[in-house]
């Protein structure tokens, strides 16, 4: 996320810690991650209760296996970083991660379909995978990529995720041109109201990056930068639902 240069960092108040890891998905993605990365994200998101570790699918056995008596869901990408498989691939992917391990399932939609205006295309892409992971009680995040679209585009594909019953649309897949934005949470957040979650990805490396997203109406982040995050000193968070509340 691309801060006010002139801004000042501002900390964060010790009593809201809690409530701000239970935001993030603690996220490792590189191709080049290895086992050893991977163990460590674990432990930290194990010492601060972080929402989930965000990981690649190759790695969902070994985080179901760390995290396996801890708060912490394990979520992993599907049709990363591209959309642009088949549906059949996206599904397929999306029931192998479950069978390993998956709790939650970040898919990215069919970008070039959406561009097109296949609007029913992108909608079935969508409605597949959601159908599938709801089968194993689990979540599913909608990837919109908001640094190739429009703002047209953005409603748009808020609106589909919506109509498809997806739980979350998230800005960004970190691997694009650009990642989450005060204006782009806040556009989804209008489209998508309080019965849907809205995850900022991309970018967040400041406690006054979060707490602009908070503020336009994110209620999970997708960051690495997730324990300076909670271990910044002290200063309140901004004033917002619990991510309980959508």
């Amino acid at each position: 996320m691309n801060s006010d240069k002139n801004s000042t960092e501002q900390p964060i108040l010790a009593s809201d810690r809690q409530s701000l890891a239970k935001m993030i998905d603690h996220t490792l993605l590189k191709p080049d991650a290895t086992v050893e990365m991977i163990t460590l994200l674990c432990l930290e998101a194990r010492k601060f209760h972080f929402a989930s570790v965000c990981v690649n699918p190759v790695h969902v056995k070994k985080c179901a296996e760390l995290l396996s008596d801890t708060d912490v869901e394990v979520c992993t990408t599907i049709g990363f970083p591209l959309g642009a498989n088949t549906t059949e691939t996206k599904v397929f992917e999306a029931k192998n991660a479950l069978k390993n391990g998956a709790t939650e399932i970040d898919m990215v939609i069919n970008i070039g379909a959406l561009k097109d205006g296949h609007t029913e295309l992108v909608a079935r892409d969508i409605s597949a995978v959601v159908a599938a992971v709801h089968a194993a009680g689990a979540l599913v995040k909608v990837i919109i990529e908001t640094a190739l679209l429009t703002d047209d585009e953005k409603i748009l594909a808020c609106q589909i995720a919506k109509q498809a019953g997806a739980d979350f649309v998230k800005t960004s897949t970190g691997f694009s041109s650009g990642g989450a934005t005060v204006h782009d949470v806040a556009l989804m957040r209008q489209v998508v109201g309080s019965e849907m979650g809205v995850k900022a990805a991309g970018g967040i490396r400041t406690a006054e990056d979060a707490k602009q997203l908070i503020t336009a109406g994110a209620n999970r982040l997708g960051t690495s930068a997730g324990g300076k995050l909670v271990q910044a000193d002290e200063h309140p968070l901004p004033s917002n639902p619990s991510p309980d509340t959508y």
